[in-house]
């Protein structure tokens, strides 16, 4: 998820782990742990210099259960070396540390698994995505109330029970809400299976998703042999069925997608992607997720330029205009259910 949940989470860790003995510096120390996984973004371009290579790397081996291990060893090891000097000597133990860092290193992964992007927990092992798609990347509702919590736990000092109290409830604020989307992606995606079925579309394999900031407005993707239907559905529209389903081309003729490097990005996007030809340019749309204007299959809110330099493609810049006001109000009627 976002970068401020996953400091959340972090934090909370750090208090279960370490708050009785050091304070709102467990805080600190786990929100650290929580946001280790997510430097990948700039290990990856330490490594490499293809911006395909870059996004590939990005929720690989850093996010994996077996990065977390080493992880909650080295980092602990590391902090308790840094912390247990002076007058702070022998008020923590190394295992304190390695609690610490193991909740903190731990949780994130599992917690990114839940939304659309995919985590390779089992790197190197395996390649494998792990995405259970039931919530967004960013969802206030999820974030906010456990916010709240850390906010008030760091008002108390640390030998006040209180500080146990809001942090367990701010957890469990947080997981009965991803617990309750959960619950709704199972009746979601009862709808857009009814829905595609009864308007004789027929698919080989299909995905549903919450669009962003919400779990209201769902996304369904259907895949055909040589397009895709796609359709939203809200939670508040009256009728418990997709009410209307675009098709989209796959277009994927446009590219020789047997190449390496398309090989590589047809992996990332799941096979759930589509080319659009403008001009001289190959614009790749990430079809996994939503489009920001509902009634405009060219609004994917994933998609960039791919140019070709020598042997490899790469992404190019994207210099588009930014979604207009126009896009935003037709998106945010439709989670209305108009």
């Amino acid at each position: 998820m976002d970068s401020l949940t996953q400091i959340v989470l972090g934090a909370a860790c750090g208090e279960l782990a370490l708050g009785k003995k050091i304070g709102n510096k467990a805080l600190l120390f786990g929100a650290i742990g929580g946001t280790i996984p997510d430097l990948d973004v700039y290990v990856g371009r330490l490594l490499y210099s293809n911006e395909i290579d870059i996004m590939m790397f990005h929720r690989g081996f850093m996010h994996s259960f077996l990065f977390c291990f080493i992880g909650t060893f080295a980092f602990g090891w590391l902090a308790y070396k840094l912390y247990n000097t002076g007058q702070r000597k022998d008020t923590t133990a190394i295992s304190d540390w390695f609690w610490l860092f193991g909740l903190s290193l731990f949780t994130h992964p599992i917690l990114d698994c839940f939304t659309p992007y995919g985590t390779q927990l089992f790197t190197p092992f395996s390649n494998y995505r792990v995405a259970f798609n039931n919530i967004s990347v960013v969802d206030f509702a999820y974030t906010l109330p456990f916010l709240g919590s850390m906010v008030l736990v760091m008002r108390f000092k640390r030998s006040n029970s209180k500080r146990l109290f809001w942090t367990k409830l701010g957890m469990g604020i947080s997981s009965l809400y991803m617990l309750f989307t959960l619950i709704n992606k199972l009746y979601i995606n009862s709808v857009f299976e009814r829905s595609f079925k009864e308007a004789n579309i027929s698919f080989s394999r299909f995905r549903t998703q919450p669009t962003i900031l919400n779990n209201i407005l769902w996304y369904g993707i259907a895949e055909a042999d040589n397009n895709y239907y796609i359709g939203y559905y809200s939670l508040l529209d009256t009728d418990a069925q997709v009410k209307r389903v675009m098709s989209v081309s796959k277009d994927h003729d446009f590219i020789e997608v047997s190449h390496p490097d398309m090989q590589k990005l047809s992996w990332f996007s799941d096979g759930y992607f589509n080319l659009v030809k403008e001009k001289k340019e190959i614009r790749y749309n990430d079809l996994r997720y939503p489009m920001l204007n509902p009634d405009d299959p060219n609004s994917s809110i994933f998609s960039f330029y791919l140019e070709q330099q020598g042997s490899r493609w790469e992404i190019k810049p994207f210099q588009e205009e930014a979604p207009g006001r126009e896009d935003f109000e037709l998106f945010f009627k439709r989670i209305k259910g108009i």
